[in-house]
């Protein structure tokens, strides 16, 4: 059976509050109260709280629950931006824990450290600061947004530490934050090189690499081209099981739009390994998952892996 996303959501908000049919919940209940039945609704594995670029636009964790209960999302992964890079604003993993302490059923905290950070230090201290961030309910590293090589020496401490201690870490690729070349070298060196720790690709150097062919203004870009043979993307993912995709912000949804055809192809064929993300992160901010994931139609085993099981499975959740 194929479905839209419009479909999925609908089939699980029917079967898991028993509502009539046609029946959609309002849109302005308390981010305490969500009307999603737990077990049913789909997992975000990209979002931010507080202020991004606009100090107009801080977004509260009760903002996002209410968007969440919205879209039928269910739980959300919260990602801090501790990178100079990254954003104006920057998001502590601190934030982060306190906000999923307060709404343990509806958040998934991450945890980050700029590597650049002098009391990081050695790959030792990374650990420890990890592991106390793990021990408080981090459930991975990310969004790793550094304006360093992707496999800077640096860089590469974050990884060993975050294999160590046995978390997935989520990283952005351009050609400015987590910097690689056409084909994804860098990133590919660090794949082969901690086997262990589980890679979450996000951003447009990862998502512009579902297509062969690139130049390296591309790595920054939103290329709107069909698919070109040879993209680093499927070819890494053929080699290495420890990465993933998530498909978040402007960048993942434009990597299945550009060739509608391709993209859904590439979406089964790696159905194991792409996450549901949107990278919200403002009050009233467009998603375009949404309009993609409702023109694209998918058996419903794939899209129950790509809205909560990989996820659940990757991030070890219970449910």
């Amino acid at each position: 059976m194929n479905l839209s996303r419009r479909e999925f959501s609908k089939s699980l908000f029917l079967s898991g509050l028993g509502c009539a049919a046609g029946q959609w919940p309002a849109s302005n209940l308390k981010a305490a109260e969500p009307n999603i039945k737990a077990g049913t609704g789909i997992i975000d594995v990209h979002t931010h709280i507080g202020t991004y670029t606009d100090p107009k636009k801080n977004l509260s964790p009760e903002a996002l629950l209410s968007w969440m209960d919205e879209h039928q999302i269910e739980k959300s992964v919260v990602l801090p931006l501790t990178s100079p890079e990254s954003t104006k604003y920057l998001q502590t993993t601190e934030s982060v824990l306190a906000a999923a302490k307060q709404y343990p059923d509806r958040l998934i905290p991450f945890c980050s450290v700029d590597p650049r950070t002098t009391h990081a230090g050695s790959v030792k201290a990374l650990v420890s600061m990890i592991q106390a961030w793990v021990d408080q309910g981090a459930k991975g590293f990310g969004e790793h947004k550094v304006g360093l090589n992707f496999d800077d020496p640096l860089m590469m401490r974050v990884y060993e530490a975050c294999q160590e201690v046995g978390i997935p870490l989520l990283f952005h690729i351009d050609n400015i934050r987590g910097k690689d070349v056409p084909g994804l070298k860098r990133l590919e060196n660090a794949l082969k090189t901690f086997p262990e720790l589980n890679f979450i690709g996000h951003g447009p150097g990862w998502w512009a690499s579902i297509s062969g062919g690139l130049t390296p203004k591309e790595l920054g870009g939103y290329p709107k081209s069909k698919v070109k043979p040879g993209g680093a993307i499927d070819d890494l993912m053929s080699r290495y099981p420890n990465i993933y995709g998530d498909l978040s912000a402007g960048s993942g949804a434009n990597s299945i739009s550009r060739d509608l055809a391709f993209g859904t192809e590439f979406l089964i064929r790696r159905q194991d390994r792409i996450l549901f993300g949107t990278d919200y992160l403002a009050p009233g901010q467009q998603v375009p998952q949404f309009e993609l994931f409702d023109k694209i139609e998918l058996p419903d085993a794939v899209l129950s892996k790509i809205y909560r099981e990989n996820a659940i499975q990757l991030l070890k959740l219970t449910s």
